[in-house]
């Protein structure tokens, strides 16, 4: 965790308002549109922190409780499915291959895991839409210079974020930057 910095919060004409240039990705061109996730991922990790955030903590305001449960759980599964990957080459092969999928997966057993306890409606309003709003707006937000800059700085190692290291435990490091 050596020489990871926080990025800078983007401003919110530039994440959102009048600078924003949004577009519906290519549909029939994946590997274009996971470049594209994965760099908005990287260049406004901040700002869907704060996003995600925010909405976290409405939700844990309402039922905190099930909420500690729910983000316990998420994140067991999570570090489960790194444990898993680094230690199994199919399953590493199957994260590196499938990114999407690893994470659906590791999302439906946290579902499945939270619903036995009874607290569905606050898995899918605390956790789940926060990184469905994160993984919309990184799909139809087009990308800008200075991102790319920012990205390419990320990817040939100048520079060390949390996103990128999230990216890393689901082997999406070889595609950051591109």
């Amino acid at each position: 965790m050596a020489g990871v910095q926080p990025p800078p919060l983007r401003s919110l004409d530039d994440f959102l308002l009048s600078s924003a240039r949004f577009a519906l990705p290519d549909v029939r061109d994946l590997d274009r549109w996971n470049n594209r996730i994965i760099n908005n991922l990287l260049y406004y990790q901040s700002n869907y922190l704060l996003s995600a955030l925010g909405l976290l903590l409405i939700v844990g305001y309402v039922q905190p409780l099930q909420m500690c449960v729910g983000a316990i759980v998420v994140t067991l599964f999570f570090l489960g499915f790194v444990w898993a990957a680094e230690n199994q080459a199919p399953i590493r092969r199957f994260r590196r291959n499938h990114p999407s999928i690893a994470v659906f997966a590791i999302l439906l057993a946290s579902y499945f895991f939270i619903s036995a306890l009874g607290g569905v409606a606050v898995f899918l309003f605390g956790i789940a839409f926060p990184i469905l709003m994160v993984l919309v707006h990184a799909s139809v937000r087009t990308r800008s210079l200075k991102n790319k800059m920012e990205n390419k700085l990320e990817s040939i190692g100048l520079k060390r974020t949390p996103m990128g290291l999230l990216l890393e435990a689901l082997g999406q490091e070889q595609e950051a930057g591109s």
